[in-house]
């Protein structure tokens, strides 16, 4: 688009792009005017005649007066200064003093004064209420100008259409749109109607009301979320080493101005009573104070023993998402080199290891093939296996705006939930017949004659293959296999068959089964029959929802058994070689033990120290029962932790550490963008990074890791990495966010991948032809229903943090859903406490009655560890990567009628 020329603005010329408005072109010229019903993240509306200008002799409002070549546009003289000044008095008028008050942080308030109208001109006397009953959302009516910016947040940026204007003129107010309490409202607590509210209307409770922007306060600090993989941008502002308010960054890359309720609200963590204050120690058999001096040379003399008595691989670390690209780099690198062995894994084992395998054999890399920006251009979106609008909700938004504003949109998924409710095409295949499902569409795409031949002859493999088991996956048998009809199986390969650009977006409902790898695998067909992937102008491939914030980057640092930093297998003598030469160690050639394989083998015995840093994996992994019996195994069990965590009671020793505010560094969000990190407040006084302890171990054994900094471990790894070797600190602070590879610091990150070529051995995309093959689990008469878990909007994980905080007043316990045919089955009713019991286990939830399940099918989150969820899930997992099948557990219930909960 080019530049509008000839433009003035009280006599200066200005260029402003095609499409921008007079309020575009006055902000270029350096002015400004009051905007009390526009935010720039809004569609504007001019209703509140504040920003009225003068163009080419014509009053009107800038805000929705497109920038026209040769306009002529005049702000300063003084009758348009006395409308807008009029304008404003007006709006006033109908508000209490307090309105303007001089402790009131509003948008309202500073424009007030700055046009030096008094608060003697707010003179209502009228009390119109308050509803204080929401823990993050108030609303003062009385304060309220019904200019319907924080109703258009919520129904054009988060699409939640929780919020109405009620009333008659003079008396016209913002309300939930289900008539009651806010509490009781579809709010999901996103905050975007508080950072948009112009006059404090709508406000935060407690030390960060009013504050709505991050400019006016200087000690805010800049970083990255630490919560699911969307990584978006937050401004921190703090008092007194205290958070007082986390803002979504108007220029956040992805997040583009919003947030969510984990992001923006939960941080009560911080300042929990229950924080670790101080190093325990195993002593009698219970967790005892100590100094960290002590609690270090234990944890050296219990390495040396283990390796004296084992050899290096009797020992074995866990790191985490929860951790920086830096620290998980750290944790490898001093197993490999102080420890000798590559018995390192990460909690990606339990949820995106198949999309690394799968995307890895499919084209190439451990990655998407696009970036998001690249995926919200496409005409068609086909979303599997997630649930993003609770999951990933600044993503769930922006996918859902997409959809409304045009797009076509297919949803795989066994619930109807979340953008299943916007589908133009929603499939509900059975739990674990995902491979069936995606052989039925490509089916369809080769049937029809939808594939793009000139893209499968030059630049992939396997089509004939593929083609002759597809005879065997017509609409019809799919239907058989998945339980979709053969019409909607149809229907959705031709709308993703005829689409001119279309994308995949999926999660964890294919990565989560027996056969994740082969569901990835197979998902990808659809993109390279289609030719859409590789910036062939044929749509923007297929992208994996990362579920936590750094599950991308930990793995891209090395912190898995088979891997170094950037995918250079442990097993190939040149990638060795490589780091060899930078760390100065000879390294070990075989692959280390994965996540389940720890576990088995401290069970068995032979693994005899085992580090888990920032994971609760008595809490999150599956079959919970084995993973204790294997800790209590275990003689030496290290946790670094904020809490007294599940595990963290089988530990030996924990050691207190700093969460993603307290903390430097960088994380890698699920479409490859590397952003920093940034200590917003400081730990507490008995805490130290993850970074700093990593450090501080191998000094107590003698050890020296370099890399002194989290800068200088970034710099380091893209000497290992060639991925990686453009990217530093200081590229990021500058630039933003820089996506991987990155080959060079004058180069650009690589947004789309595969441009050229693939980089499979041949440098084509390959074609899987994986037979469908049943789920580990089926139910039958003992177990008739099928549970599946995930998550839910208010909480995160095992709820460590957001179980410290308010979340917990949105949701206080973990429910069942079940449909409502199978609670009468059972004698279920809405509310009451049930115990689910599986092959394993069992475990206590609240039901609660949904429509949105397929009868025979259940669903609850593992936010709430005391409910004892995983306990339930089997230990079937991944034929290739030994992720979980958490996806397809056979369940029953008993005692349905218990007590009821109010």
């Amino acid at each position: 688009m080019g530049p509008v020329t000839g433009l003035r603005v009280d006599g200066l010329l200005v260029e402003v792009p095609e499409g921008a408005s007079l309020l575009d072109a006055v902000r270029a010229a350096g002015g400004s005017l009051p905007t009390l019903c526009h935010d720039d993240r809004l569609r504007p509306a001019g209703s509140c005649r504040t920003c009225l200008v003068r163009a080419d002799g014509r009053i009107t409002a800038a805000c929705v007066t497109p920038a026209a070549p040769g306009t002529d546009v005049a702000t300063a003289q003084e009758d348009v200064r006395a409308l807008r000044r009029d304008a404003v008095e007006l709006i006033v008028s109908g508000l209490p003093p307090r309105a303007l008050s001089a402790d009131c942080r509003s948008e309202l308030a500073d424009t007030c004064r700055t046009m030096d109208i008094t608060p003697q001109a707010a003179a209502s006397e009228a009390s119109k209420g308050r509803d204080d009953s929401h823990p993050y959302v108030q609303l003062d009516r009385d304060l309220c100008i019904a200019c319907g910016r924080c109703v258009r947040m919520c129904d054009d940026v988060q699409g939640t259409f929780a919020l109405t204007l009620t009333g008659r003129g003079a008396d016209t107010v913002v309300a939930p749109g289900t008539g009651g309490p806010w509490a009781q409202s579809d709010c999901v607590a996103c905050g975007g109607c508080v950072d948009t509210c112009p006059t404090g209307a709508i406000t935060r409770p407690g030390p960060g009301r009013g504050i709505t922007t991050a400019q006016s306060h200087p000690e805010s600090v800049r970083t990255t979320c630490g919560y699911c993989g969307v990584g978006c941008t937050l401004d921190v502002v703090s008092d007194g080493n205290r958070v007082s308010a986390v803002l979504p960054a108007l220029d956040g890359p992805v997040n583009q101005g919003h947030a969510c309720v984990k992001g923006r609200f939960a941080h009560g963590y911080l300042t929990s009573t229950e924080r670790l204050a101080q190093p325990l120690i195993r002593k009698n058999g219970h967790l005892e104070p100590a100094g960290w001096e002590e609690a270090l040379a234990l944890v050296a003399d219990g390495l040396r023993e283990a390796v004296a008595t084992g050899g290096p691989d009797a020992v074995a670390a866990i790191s985490s998402a929860r951790t920086t690209n830096e620290e998980n780099y750290l944790v490898q690198k001093f197993l490999r080199t102080v420890i000798g062995t590559n018995n390192v894994d990460n909690c990606s084992r339990l949820c995106h290891a198949p999309s690394a395998a799968g995307l890895s054999a499919a084209f190439g890399r451990a990655g998407g093939t696009d970036s998001f920006d690249d995926v919200e251009k496409a005409d068609c979106l086909l979303v599997v296996g997630a649930n993003p609008v609770e999951a990933h909700p600044v993503i769930g938004a922006r996918l859902l705006q997409h959809a409304l504003a045009g797009a076509s949109l297919i949803v795989a998924d066994p619930r109807e939930v979340g953008l299943a409710h916007h589908a133009d095409v929603h499939l509900r295949p059975r739990p674990g017949t995902n491979v069936a499902l995606f052989h039925g569409l490509a089916h369809v795409l080769v049937a029809e004659g939808m594939t793009d031949p000139d893209f499968l002859r030059h630049r992939a493999t396997g089509l004939p293959e593929l083609t002759e088991l597809l005879t065997r996956h017509t609409p019809a048998r799919t239907a058989e296999l998945t339980g979709v009809p053969a019409e909607l199986i149809t229907a959705a390969a031709r709308l993703y068959g005829r689409a001119e650009r279309p994308a995949i977006v999926y999660g964890l409902g294919v990565t989560e089964h027996l056969h994740g790898t082969d569901g990835v695998r197979t998902l990808a067909n659809l993109a390279i029959l289609r030719g859409a992937v590789g910036n062939t102008g044929r749509g923007y491939g297929i992208t994996p929802l990362r579920g936590q914030n750094n599950v991308q980057g930990a793995s891209d640092m090395g912190a898995l058994p088979d891997m170094l930093p950037g995918y250079g297998r442990v097993t190939d003598p040149e990638a060795r070689s490589r780091a060899e030469a930078v760390w100065g160690r000879t390294l070990p050639a075989q692959a280390g033990l994965r996540i389940p394989e720890m576990f088995e083998a401290a069970r068995r015995g032979s693994l005899r120290a085992l580090w888990i840093i920032g994971e609760d994996v008595c809490a999150t992994d599956p079959d919970s029962r084995q993973v204790v019996e294997a800790l209590d195994a275990c003689p030496l069990v290290v946790v670094n932790e904020l809490f007294l965590s599940e595990t963290a009671k089988h530990a030996d020793v924990v050691l207190p550490v700093a969460s993603w505010l307290e903390k430097e560094g960088t994380f890698v969000n699920f479409d490859r963008r590397f952003q920093r990190v940034r200590t917003a407040v400081r730990p507490p006084a008995a805490a130290r990074t993850d970074f700093d302890v990593v450090h501080a171990v191998a000094a107590a054994m003698g050890a020296d890791l370099g890399c002194r900094t989290p800068a200088e471990a970034l710099s380091e790894c893209g000497r290992v990495a060639p991925l990686f070797a453009g990217l530093s600190h200081t590229r990021l602070d500058r630039e933003g966010a820089v996506a991987w590879p990155c080959p060079a610091p004058d180069r650009p990150g690589e947004a789309t991948l595969y441009t050229d070529a693939f980089t499979t051995p041949d440098g084509r995309a390959r074609l899987s032809a994986a037979p469908y093959l049943p789920p580990g689990e089926t139910p039958d008469t003992a177990y008739p229903l099928l549970l599946v878990t995930g998550r839910r909007w208010a909480h995160y994980n095992s709820g460590s943090m957001t179980r410290r905080g308010d979340n917990l007043l949105l949701e206080d316990r973990g429910y069942l859903d079940l449909h409502p045919q199978d609670a009468a089955r059972h004698g279920v009713h809405d509310g009451s406490e049930v115990t689910v019991e599986s092959r394993h286990g069992r475990a206590r939830l609240t039901a609660r009655l949904s429509s949105g399940l397929s009868p025979g099918q259940v669903f609850c989150a593992f936010h709430f560890p005391e409910s004892g969820v995983n306990a339930l899930t089997s230990g079937h997992a991944d034929t290739v990567t030994s992720c979980p099948e958490y996806k397809v557990t056979a369940v029953r219930l008993t005692d349905g009628t218990a007590r009821t909960t109010p």
